[in-house]
């Protein structure tokens, strides 16, 4: 005699949001901590359920951060998406969304990098989408060049509109993000004069 395969709407809809809460829990922790000192018991207890569920869904704190990324990367790169193309402006004000919402986590990732190989793989993603939004969003005037001088000026863009000169100008100088971003709007436009 088969036996069917038969799960509830309910039980799934829970599934999901038990899923969801040790998503949130663990995203938490590895967003204020560091990756050695964030243990699978306090993401257990703050998400409110068993370390046997959280390694029965996740298998290990490496499979739990391999499912944040994949949970959380494309809304992340959707909102960059959203940058315009030749508009200076609006490109840094887009960055500076982003960068606001997630800059310090990607500051404590990069600190982490070297060590925590699932950490190594999130920045080496996010450094070469990043290569390809500046190719993206500067096209126009990246397009007038060639050889060395392109490859200067899509380098001295991808400094300028990095994390770190982000993280330079707001936390380091704790310039108002106003001021900051305006900061890298004129350096952008004296650069691409």
């Amino acid at each position: 005699m088969k036996t069917r395969s038969y799960t509830s709407p309910l039980r799934a809809r829970a599934a999901e949001r038990t899923r969801q809460r040790i998503l949130q829990a663990a995203y938490e922790r590895i967003s204020r901590e560091y990756y050695e000192d964030v243990t699978l018991d306090a993401i257990a207890e703050d998400a409110e359920v068993t370390v046997q569920t959280v390694l029965r869904r996740f298998g290990s704190k490496t499979g739990l951060v391999s499912a944040i990324v994949e949970d959380r990367t494309p809304g992340v790169t959707a909102q960059r998406d959203e940058a315009p193309v030749g508009d200076i402006p609006g490109a840094i004000a887009n960055l500076f969304d982003h960068y606001e919402d997630i800059g310090d986590l990607v500051m404590l990732l990069l600190r982490q990098e070297e060590r925590v190989a699932p950490f190594a793989e999130v920045t080496a993603f996010g450094r070469a989408y990043h290569n390809a939004w500046i190719d993206r969003v500067f096209a126009p005037w990246l397009a007038q060049r060639t050889g060395t001088g392109r490859r200067i000026l899509h380098d001295q863009l991808v400094a300028l509109c990095d994390t770190y000169f982000w993280y330079l100008l707001r936390r380091q100088q704790r310039l108002p993000r106003p001021q900051a971003e305006r900061a890298v709007v004129e350096l952008v436009e004296r650069l691409l004069a």
